[in-house]
C-alpha cells in the first residue's frame, strides 16, 4: 500500500511526516491564471462533472451591491446559448451562490446520446459527439458573458421570484442563527438572496461591472471528477480556457481570511477558545499570523447587530438571541465556538482531527442515550466542522425538543457537553470508538474510486478549499490506522477539554466563552400558553448547567455478541430442512428469482428467506425483515388507529434485549457500524438493517451475524423488552 511503503510515515512519532496526495488527483494553472483540479473517477461509469468556482459571493458585495452576485450568476449561465446545448442529452445543469463563491456545474455524459433518424443529427449538431467539450464551451462563457439589457431583465425578474419563494419558516431561523453567530462581520448582511429595492434599481452597467471585477481567469478553479483520462480532460480544459483572456492587473491581497485559502470570503472572526481566543487573528499555516494593523481589521470587524447579555455571574458579554415565530413547531437551542481552520496535510495534523473525531462520536452516542432515557430532545448533537463558506471550523451543539420543557432541554445537553470536556472518555470508549473509526475508513477504502462522482466533488471541493492534503481512500485508511494505534487516552481526553474550552469553563474568568447562544421557539405551547423566554433567560439556564456537579462516565461493558454460538445451536430443531421457493410459490416465480441472481427459500419455522449478492457494494451489507400487518392491520384486529405506528416506534425507540440494557445493544451496533430503521406502511412493518461485513476491530461477531442475532431477538417472544419511556417518546413522535 502506498502510505505503508512511505517508510517516514511507518513511525506515528515523526510528526512531521507529509500525508500523500491521491495518486491520480491532478491540478494545474493555464497562463491566463485559470486553475483547475482533474480526479478520474470510476462511478458512475460513462459519466463526469464539470464545476467552475469563481471566487465571489455575496460576501464580496458592497453595501449597495447586496444581491447582485446571485443576479450575475443568472445573467452569466441561465441565459446563456451554450449552456442550452446541453439539454435534451442526459445532463444536468445549473448554479448557485453563496457567501465565498458562485458555482456553475454541468453533469454529463460522456458522449451526447445519438438521435434517431439523419436529419435530427444535420439540424441539432449531436450524436454520439464528446460532452466534455461542450461543458466546458458552456461554463467558459461565463467569464465571457454578454449582459444584453433583455437578458438582464429576464434574470432580474426571475432572481426577485426566488425572493418570494425562499421566505420559508426554516431559512428565517438560518438568517438568525446567522445573525447571531456572525455578528461581528460581514456574514450577518451579506444573505445571498440580497435585497429587493436594490436588485430592482442596479443598470446593466452595474451588474457589467461586478462581473468584470470578478470574473476574471485568476479568480477561478475548474473542477472535473468522473469516467474520464486526465491527459484528454487537461487538453479540452486548455481548448476551451486558453483563449480567455487574462485580468490586465493582479488582485491585490486583502488583509483577512482570504490571505489564508483565496477560497474564504473576505471577513475575519472573534475566536472562542484555542491559542486564538478573544482575537480576530488571520492564521495562516500553523501557529503564523498575518500582520495586519487595527485600521485594517477594522475594515472588517463591523459593529454588532446582535447586543450581547451580561453573564449573570461573571458580568462577562456573551452574545445571546432569542428568535420566536408562531410558524416554529418547535424549540431549538444552538452553542458555538468558532476556530481557525486548521490544515491537515501531516500525520500529526491527521492524527489530531482523528481524536476529535473519536470524541465527537463518543460524546454523540451519549447524548442518543440521554435523548432516549428522557424524551426531552427530537434530535440532539455536538459537532465540530471545517466551512469553507464561514472561514472558520464551526464548533456546535444543536438541540431540538419540546418548548414547554427548553429549560431543563438545555440544561441537560450543557451538562451531557460538559461532562465530555471535563472527564474525557473512559478507556474503553477510546478503544471502541478508535475502532468502530478504522472499521469505518476500511469500508471506504474498499469502495476506492466506486464512490459517485457527486460526493467525491464535495469533499474534494471542501479539502482543496481548507487546503488540506487530498488523499485517496486506501492511503487515508492506513493514515487511520496509524493515528489510532498512536492514541493515548490522557492526549485525547486533552483534546476533548480543549474542544469543548467554551462549555467547560463557561463563566469562569478568563476562559473562553462561546461564540454565540441561539434559541430559536414557538411564540405559544399547544395549549396555548405563551412561551417564556428571553436571551437573559437562556443565557442563566445555560450558565447554571455549566456549573452544576456532575459525575465522569462510568465504564460500561459491552457484550461481543447478543447469543452466543453455544445457545444457538441448542436452539435449533435435530434437523433442518429447507423448504425451496419453487415448492412454495411455484415453478414460474422460482425462475423469477434465479434470473435476478435470488436464493429464495423458507426454513422448516416458516420463515422466508432471500438473499442475492451484489458485489459492487464492497464490504457492505443489508438486511430488511418484513412482517405483516401495519397500519391496514389495525382493522383486522380491531385497534385503534395509530397502534401499529406507535409500536414501530416503540420498537425503533427501544432497544433492550434481555439481559442487555439499551445502551449495551446500541453501543454494541455502534461498534459494528449497524444503521436500524423500523417503518410502518399500510400493509407491513419493516425493519432495514446495513452493516459491514468483516468483524470488528474490537472483535466478536461480524456484521452479518450480529444483524441475524438483532433479527432473532425482534422476533423471539419475550425477548425484545418493551420499555414505558420507548412507549412515550413514540407517542411524543406520532403526535408531531
Amino acid at each position: 500500500m502506498l502510505f505503508r511503503s512511505v517508510e517516514t510515515l511507518v513511525d506515528p512519532a515523526d510528526v512531521d511526516a507529509k500525508l500523500p496526495t491521491h495518486p491520480a488527483f491532478r491540478r494545474g494553472t493555464l497562463k491566463n491564471g485559470l486553475a483547475y483540479v482533474i480526479l478520474p473517477n470510476a462511478s458512475p461509469a460513462g459519466r463526469f462533472e464539470a464545476h467552475l468556482e469563481v471566487f465571489a459571493g455575496s460576501a464580496d458585495e458592497r453595501d449597495d451591491q447586496q444581491g447582485i452576485a446571485h443576479l450575475v450568476e443568472h445573467v452569466a449561465y441561465m441565459g446563456s446559448r451554450k449552456r442550452e446545448r446541453l439539454f435534451g442529452t442526459g445532463s444536468q445543469t445549473n448554479a448557485y451562490t453563496d457567501f465565498h463563491h458562485t458555482v456553475f456545474y454541468a453533469c454529463c455524459p460522456d458522449e451526447a446520446p445519438q438521435p434517431e433518424g439523419a436529419l435530427n443529427q444535420l439540424l441539432l449538431g449531436r450524436g454520439g459527439s464528446p460532452m466534455l467539450p461542450r461543458a466546458l464551451d458552456a461554463l467558459c462563457e461565463v467569464l465571457q458573458a454578454q449582459f444584453l439589457p433583455a437578458r438582464v431583465e429576464k434574470e432580474r425578474a426571475a432572481v426577485l421570484s426566488e425572493m418570494s419563494m425562499v421566505n420559508t419558516i426554516e431559512y428565517r431561523v438560518e438568517c438568525q442563527i446567522l445573525r447571531t453567530l456572525h455578528a461581528e462581520n460581514a456574514l450577518a448582511r451579506r444573505f445571498p438572496i440580497g435585497l429587493e429595492d436594490q436588485i430592482k434599481n442596479w443598470s446593466v452597467a452595474d451588474v457589467v461591472a461586478f462581473h468584470a471585477e470578478h470574473y476574471r481567469p485568476d479568480n477561478a478553479l475548474l473542477y472535473v471528477v468522473g469516467d474520464v483520462a486526465a491527459d484528454d480532460v487537461e487538453l479540452a480544459i486548455r481548448t476551451a480556457f486558453d483563449g480567455v483572456p487574462k485580468a490586465p492587473l493582479e488582485r491585490a491581497p486583502k488583509p483577512c481570511l482570504k490571505a489564508q485559502s483565496r477560497h474564504f470570503p473576505p471577513i475575519v472572526h472573534e475566536w472562542s477558545g484555542g491559542a486564538h481566543d478573544r482575537t480576530a487573528d488571520v492564521v495562516l499555516d500553523g501557529t503564523k499570523v498575518l500582520e495586519i494593523t487595527d485600521a485594517e481589521k477594522n475594515e472588517y470587524l463591523l459593529p454588532l447587530d446582535v447586543p450581547a447579555v451580561p453573564h449573570p455571574v461573571t458580568g462577562v458579554p456573551v452574545r445571546a438571541h432569542v428568535f420566536q415565530h408562531e410558524l416554529l413547531q418547535q424549540f431549538s437551542f444552538h452553542l458555538f465556538a468558532k476556530r481557525p481552520v486548521e490544515r491537515i496535510t501531516t500525520l500529526a495534523e491527521h492524527r489530531a482531527v482523528t481524536t476529535k473525531r473519536i470524541v465527537l462520536s463518543a460524546l454523540q452516542v451519549r447524548l442518543n442515550v440521554l435523548a432516549r432515557a428522557e424524551p426531552l430532545f427530537s434530535f440532539v448533537e455536538f459537532q465540530h466542522l471545517d466551512s469553507a463558506r464561514e472561514a472558520c471550523a464551526v464548533c456546535s451543539l444543536d438541540m431540538n425538543g419540546d418548548a414547554a420543557r427548553w429549560e431543563e432541554a438545555v440544561a441537560a445537553a450543557v451538562k451531557e457537553t460538559r461532562r465530555m470536556g471535563q472527564f474525557g472518555l473512559t478507556q474503553s470508549e477510546l478503544e471502541r470508538f478508535g475502532a468502530a473509526l478504522v472499521t469505518d475508513s476500511e469500508q471506504l477504502a474498499a469502495m476506492g474510486d466506486q464512490l459517485a462522482h457527486g460526493e467525491q466533488l464535495t469533499h474534494l471541493m471542501e479539502t482543496v478549499a481548507c487546503e488540506h492534503t487530498f488523499m485517496d481512500p486506501e492511503t487515508s485508511h492506513e493514515a487511520t490506522i496509524l493515528a489510532v494505534e498512536s492514541l493515548q487516552l490522557d492526549k485525547v481526553n486533552a483534546i476533548a477539554r480543549d474542544l469543548m474550552a467554551h462549555v467547560v469553563d463557561f463563566g469562569e474568568e478568563n476562559a473562553a466563552r462561546p461564540s454565540a447562544m441561539i434559541a430559536c421557539s414557538p411564540a405559544f405551547l399547544a395549549n396555548g400558553a405563551p412561551v417564556t423566554i428571553d436571551a437573559a433567560k437562556l443565557l442563566a439556564v445555560a450558565a447554571k448547567a455549566a456549573t452544576e456537579p456532575i459525575e465522569p462516565e462510568p465504564e460500561l461493558i459491552i457484550p461481543s455478541a447478543l447469543m452466543e454460538r453455544e445457545e444457538v445451536a441448542a436452539m435449533l430443531p435435530e434437523k433442518v430442512i429447507p423448504v425451496s421457493f419453487a415448492e412454495l410459490a411455484g415453478a414460474d416465480e422460482a425462475s423469477a428469482a434465479q434470473t435476478l441472481g435470488v436464493r429464495a427459500q423458507r426454513l422448516a419455522n416458516g420463515a422466508r428467506i432471500m438473499v442475492k449478492g451484489l458485489p459492487h457494494e464492497a464490504q457492505r451489507g443489508a438486511l430488511r425483515l418484513t412482517m405483516a400487518g401495519g397500519r391496514e392491520g389495525e382493522q383486522a384486529l380491531k385497534s385503534a388507529l395509530g397502534y401499529a405506528a406507535v409500536g414501530a416506534r416503540t420498537l425503533q425507540e427501544g432497544g433492550a434485549f434481555d439481559p442487555w440494557s439499551r445502551e449495551q445493544v446500541e453501543l454494541f451496533c455502534v461498534d459494528r457500524l449497524i444503521m436500524v430503521e423500523v417503518i410502518c406502511s399500510d400493509e407491513k412493518i419493516t425493519v432495514d438493517f446495513g452493516f459491514p461485513t468483516p468483524p470488528p476491530r474490537s472483535g466478536g461477531c461480524s456484521g452479518v451475524e450480529a444483524a441475524l442475532q438483532l433479527v432473532h431477538k425482534i422476533l423471539y417472544p419475550g425477548a425484545f423488552l418493551w420499555e414505558d419511556d420507548a412507549f412515550r417518546r413514540a407517542q411524543i413522535g406520532h403526535e408531531q
